[in-house]
């Protein structure tokens, strides 16, 4: 049985600056880097021996979350572009502002690109299954998954094993630095127990 906990970046410049996220690489924050800490040192206090692998998006900002909440752990991640953020193509490197007045479609559906080269949440939800289906072939029964918030949005919703088409009436987002909990119980069905706990981050 699998034992997942995502964990979502903490602040990053992007949070502060008006601009947009996705694939553009901004680094934490000095309060973003506190915020990683306290995750770390509360996660180590509450898992106690209990091993973790941890797997995280290879965006600076998440990947630097991953490192300092991994040295709290004694975790080495393993950083996989799989859960990089939604691309947003051309919008990458613009400011939210210039998206408001340049988007082609709002992402109202799975399909919906709203930027030109842009993926949409069906492209996202296929990267995210296939990582799935490697983590539950694996022997690893506890993971720790650091991403960011759109595309945990999409990871929530697959992990309880629920179709694609469900993105178009619901969404499962957090905000940043929250951290959730998931498990498989004894007859095999997926749970989520905690959903975007910011108490780590206080």
């Amino acid at each position: 049985m699998k034992n997942i906990i995502t964990i979502q970046h903490t602040q990053s410049i992007q949070h502060t600056n008006g601009m947009i996220g996705s694939w553009t690489d901004w680094d934490l924050t000095e309060l973003g880097k506190e915020q990683a800490k306290k995750i770390g040192e509360r996660l180590s206090h509450e898992l106690g021996e209990k091993k973790y692998v941890m797997y995280s998006s290879d965006l600076l900002r998440a990947k630097h979350t991953a490192e300092i909440v991994g040295e709290a752990l004694g975790i080495e991640p393993t950083i996989t572009e799989a859960l990089r953020e939604q691309n947003l193509g051309e919008a990458v490197g613009k400011s939210k502002e210039w998206a408001h007045k340049n988007t082609i479609v709002w992402m109202k559906k799975i399909d919906d690109k709203p930027f030109n080269d842009s993926e949409s949440m069906r492209e996202v939800w296929n990267r995210l299954l296939i990582f799935l289906n490697q983590i539950m072939e694996s022997d690893d029964e506890n993971i720790i998954i650091v991403s960011h918030g759109g595309t945990l949005s999409i990871f929530n919703p697959l992990w309880l094993g629920l179709e694609v088409e469900a993105l178009n009436k619901c969404s499962m987002i957090g905000n940043a630095g929250g951290v959730s909990f998931m498990c498989e119980n004894a007859a095999g069905k997926r749970i989520i127990s905690r959903l975007n706990d910011r108490s780590y981050i206080q």
